[in-house]
């Protein structure tokens, strides 16, 4: 019986210091885009992709991530005393049910290789997702879903790959080319942030992965790089040697890294003028803004005097 991807692995036990202060008592992964945290995005598509059992590699100071996955018996009550019974039903679906969630600690941050090499265990011998929280994607159908359904034609490692400019592709790992059959790309390998005019393709891996047994075993062998870190690219690359069974995919939609503060806030604009209770008002302040951007007038905070009340509010500054 050929197997089906039904287990993922979410690697969050980064600092997320490129988000400090903010990031200092709360996990990067919890902050909002719109009204839903970053970790969310994530979970919704792997529930799309048919993922049933959900394992975190977390680290200290991530209890709120625990947390916000557990149910909240005395908000429900309130919330349902004061008859708002939409939020409780928005409130539910980010519960998980018991013995889906697992949580594990990564002592030390030893790169990504190693945050999944921390749920070998919970893999045991099946074929597994890993989705970076920092990477949302917004898609009509959801890109591990695209990926799954392309992964049952290939089986193998998959990885999740997008067109990226010369300018930028050295900051990426990029897939090495073998054959390049439209949607899916067989791979020699994977080169990790290649030097720039020396990437083997303008295909950048993004944080979606499908991999195999193969590859969790590799790791336990994968000699560590600078830092001391294990990488997740050279146990995908001894797979592409010993078993040339290595796939790009790419998949419709746009992703954001919202780990970077200049695409989270694109992200955030994106997202909210998507969002039909939001698109009037606030494609009003984004016109608005972009008039004052292209006369080369300085934005200045709203002070307590220039409350916003509509699309047409004024614009301090």
């Amino acid at each position: 019986m050929r197997k089906k991807v039904t287990k993922a692995i979410f690697p969050v036990a980064g600092l997320g210091t490129r988000f400090l202060p903010a990031t200092k008592s709360i996990p990067k992964e919890i902050l909002p885009l719109v009204d839903k945290p970053l970790i969310q995005y994530s979970i919704d598509e792997a529930r799309a992709a048919g993922i049933k059992e959900f394992i975190f590699v977390t680290a200290r100071g991530k209890s709120a991530l625990e947390d916000y996955f557990d149910n909240a018996p005395e908000l429900e009550k309130t919330l349902r005393q004061k008859g708002k019974d939409d939020l409780i039903s928005t409130l539910r679906q980010t519960n998980m049910d018991s013995g889906a969630i697992a949580y594990i600690r990564q002592r030390r941050p030893l790169g990504l290789g190693h945050a999944v090499a921390c749920a070998q265990r919970l893999i045991g011998n099946e074929p597994f997702a890993v989705l970076l929280p920092d990477d949302v994607i917004a898609a009509d159908k959801p890109c591990l879903q695209q990926m799954v359904e392309a992964w049952e034609e290939t089986r193998g490692n998959m990885v999740g790959v997008m067109e990226v400019g010369p300018d930028r592709i050295s900051s990426y790992g990029v897939i090495d080319v073998k054959e390049d059959m439209n949607r899916i790309v067989s791979a020699r390998g994977l080169v990790e942030k290649p030097a720039p005019g020396a990437a083997p393709s303008n295909l950048a891996v993004i944080g979606r992965y499908i991999l195999t047994p193969q590859v969790m075993r590799s790791l336990r062998s994968v000699e560590p790089g600078a830092g001391g870190e294990i990488q997740l690219t050279d146990a995908i690359n001894h797979a592409a040697r010993e078993h040339r069974n290595v796939y790009g995919f790419r998949f419709d939609g746009r992703r954001y890294d919202c780990g970077c503060k200049a695409e989270y806030l694109e992200a955030t604009v994106d997202f909210a003028l998507a969002r039909s209770d939001l698109r009037e008002r606030f494609s009003g302040f984004v016109q608005a803004r972009a008039a004052r951007i292209e006369q080369d007038v300085p934005a200045a905070p709203v002070g307590p005097s220039e409350a916003v009340t509509g699309p047409d509010m004024p614009l301090a500054g």
